[in-house]
């Protein structure tokens, strides 16, 4: 076991999809490779798919998934430590084309699959939109496996999803088995179980430069779709006893912070894992005699075991912060 805790910088990993852009770059300050449509960065991840590289102190060059399997407890906390792997995944996207309309199952149903994966609730936290960007979160009132499968045949899957115009700052939940898309013209953090596993309902009829469209998965989108969940809506934040913190989320999997408007906070040394990223602006975070600095579109990993951490925040930075 690591003689001490100290903040964990990761490398990023980036995924590149149809409907990305160079907005990692420009926004997020990523260093993006000069080839490829770069729609995500990973920032925090153990699975199968990607397991991030840890950067700094005496755990560099190990990766994320190897310090979870033999230092559970350290890395997150004692009353998790029997989890198969880190549990979220914290990613950004740059959404210039819009994504697919897909739905994520829950875990008893992911569970069952081959492979077996996580199911997958998510939130986003919106960063940038361009004017009349959307996003589609939840089934509109009233359908049901077999009316939305009727809307589907006759070309109406649009016209089933609730459409919400964001702002900078809102936060979307979608829990396994919503109906969602992100829109082009958006810029997002997604906090989220540790899960790829997504079943896509439809494509928008795209078609690549061969005339073929990507698979979708209808059968199992209709019978993972929680229909009782209804339309989503943004989340309406909640004071916290700790000033400039509101509280974005709190479900079974994640608990979601925002923190802003102040200059100084404290986090960790509470036996829990806390993820930080800053979306704009820049904090200093004090451990002991550790520091370390983040700046627009940096994430830091704050192991369970470790104590009390003074973070700074320069002016006008918004720091994200997710636990379980």
């Amino acid at each position: 076991m690591p003689t001490a805790a100290y903040p964990l910088r990761l490398i990023p990993t980036f995924r590149n999809y149809i409907w990305g852009g160079r907005k990692l770059a420009t926004h997020l300050n990523k260093s993006l490779p000069d080839a490829g449509i770069w729609a995500e960065s990973w920032e925090v991840v153990d699975h199968p798919e990607h397991d991030s590289q840890i950067a700094n102190g005496p755990l560099a060059g190990q990766s994320l998934g190897s310090v979870m399997r033999d230092h559970p407890a350290w890395l997150i906390g004692q009353a998790q430590a029997v989890a198969d792997r880190f549990p979220l995944l914290l990613k950004y996207l740059d959404c210039n084309r819009v994504l697919s309309v897909q739905v994520h199952p829950d875990d008893d149903y992911a569970l069952r699959m081959t492979p077996p994966d996580l199911g997958k609730t998510e939130a986003w936290y919106i960063i940038h939109a361009e004017p009349g960007a959307v996003l589609y979160a939840g089934l509109k009132p009233g359908f049901d496996a077999q009316t939305l499968g009727q809307a589907i045949a006759a070309g109406q899957t649009a016209q089933c999803m609730h459409v919400i115009e964001p702002e900078p700052g809102d936060c979307i939940f979608i829990p396994a088995g919503t109906v969602h898309a992100l829109g082009a013209g958006l810029i997002v953090a997604e906090i989220q179980q540790s899960s790829n596993t997504t079943f896509r309902l439809y494509d928008w009829d795209r078609v690549d430069h061969l005339g073929q469209s990507r698979p979708l998965h209808v059968r199992e989108s209709l019978a993972t779709i929680d229909y009782a969940s209804g339309p989503r809506q943004r989340q309406t934040p909640q004071r916290t006893s700790q000033s400039g913190r509101v509280r974005l989320v709190e479900c079974d999997k994640f608990r979601f912070d925002r923190i802003s408007n102040i200059d100084q906070c404290v986090t960790g040394g509470d036996g829990q894992f806390h993820i930080l990223t800053v979306p704009t602006g820049q904090v200093t975070i004090q451990s002991g005699n550790a520091s370390e600095t983040l700046t627009t579109g940096q994430s830091i990993l704050l192991p369970a075991s470790i104590g009390p951490c003074q973070v700074t925040l320069a002016p006008n930075t918004i720091l994200l912060e997710a636990s379980a």
